[in-house]
């Protein structure tokens, strides 16, 4: 059982049981859900026990990584968000060989989609978004592969991969993840999507246009993580918005100018100029037949506050989408560090002021049924 803490356990905390089971009742997408960060902690704790490093400790950055493997097999306290995030680099050391990665893997599917006898699924369908990564066991193309097969247990219905690329990356690297993605889409796996995420204030978008657009052709969807920080200028944020990206994560300081675009009653092309490519390609399901763009947001509010990029709940960028009617989806972002799930992310919906939004059920149903919209798993029209 997934035990939460910190705002989604108060606002789950402070509600009626008849309000749980609406909650729980509902048909909820999760479409931003990192694979590394949604881990189990009592799967780390097992693949740490297992770890045993094939070569020697020599940078600062491997011993680091060592003792950290060594404290998890001693047991260690971790209540404060801080605790976790010391944890990434060791979680990837841990899942650097195909079987761990399978048992991560795995143990992710099943703490979203499987019932646990008492509450019942996280979510109805996972979009899970992860990093091809090359170790010394494995490529990038085992990375993905192994993955699509614990991926593929459960019906398309209930679950795809969204293949992500690192801001870091380089131009070759890009181009070989966004080239492994196509490869399997087009062989009928269960790749749906790219994602575009990693360090906020690191890389040149502009190397990223040729090969995300060429993502897009090939008929993946496409979401973007953008304006995380107040560090991220317009500018950037306007040549991720000509890619035309179907959602956007987290979007927490979007522009009041570029969101004016989005709540437009007509359709505008001033301030976001679609990239001139000089090839045909499917119109995105955020566009609709008359032009407006509206790519839905992927709000993880227990991120959002966690991580002190918005200060409180009233203070959330959610108000200008939900008062604009403006699409969005509800997510956990990544469920370790921020102790959530996606039941604790809708009480944060349902719950009173200050513990929650205060929303009424009808309007839950209405996000609810957006994030399902969201899918990329629907056909592209």
């Amino acid at each position: 059982m997934l035990q939460i803490a910190g705002p989604a356990a108060l606002a789950l905390a402070s509600l009626q049981a008849d309000d749980v089971h609406f909650l729980r009742s509902l048909s909820k997408a999760e479409l931003h859900a990192h694979l590394n960060g949604s881990i189990p902690i009592n799967t780390i704790l097992e693949l740490a026990q297992q770890y045993s490093p094939s070569i020697a400790h020599t940078t600062v950055e491997d011993k680091a990584v060592a003792k950290t493997i060594e404290r998890l097999k001693s047991g260690v306290s971790l209540n404060e968000v801080s605790d976790f995030f010391y944890l990434f680099p060791a979680i990837y050391a841990l899942t650097s060989a195909p079987q761990a990665l399978q048992t991560a893997t795995c143990a992710v599917l099943q703490s979203f989609l499987n019932d646990d006898g008492t509450n019942g699924p996280q979510c109805t369908y996972l979009e899970l978004r992860t990093t091809p990564r090359e170790t010394p066991h494995m490529t990038r193309e085992d990375y993905l592969e192994t993955v699509l097969i614990e991926m593929e247990r459960y019906p398309a219905t209930q679950a795809a991969l969204i293949v992500s690329v690192d801001r870091r990356m380089s131009d070759m690297d890009i181009e070989e993840c966004v080239n492994l993605a196509i490869k399997f889409k087009n062989s009928g796996r269960r790749v749906v999507g790219i994602d575009l995420c990693g360090d906020p204030l690191k890389g040149d978008m502009q190397i990223f246009t040729k090969h995300i657009l060429r993502a897009k052709e090939a008929g993946l969807g496409l979401t973007v993580h953008i304006a995380e920080t107040t560090k991220n200028t317009p500018e950037e944020s306007q040549l991720l918005l000509s890619w035309r990206p179907d959602r956007l994560g987290h979007a927490t300081f979007i522009s009041e100018e570029l969101k004016d675009e989005f709540f437009a009653d007509t359709p505008q092309q001033t301030m976001l100029p679609e990239c001139d490519t000089g090839i045909t390609k499917p119109q995105a399901r955020a566009s609709d037949a008359n032009g407006w763009y509206k790519p839905c947001i992927e709000i993880c509010l227990s991120s959002n506050l966690l991580c002190k990029s918005v200060l409180s709940l009233d203070a959330h960028h959610i108000h200008d989408y939900l008062k604009n009617d403006h699409p969005v989806v509800i997510c956990t972002d990544d469920v370790l560090p921020f102790r959530t799930s996606c039941l604790g992310e809708y009480a944060l919906l349902l719950a009173q002021r200050p513990l929650g939004l205060g929303l009424d059920r009808k309007d839950i149903e209405r996000l609810a049924k957006m994030g399902m919209d969201a899918a990329f798993l629907r056909p592209r029209t």
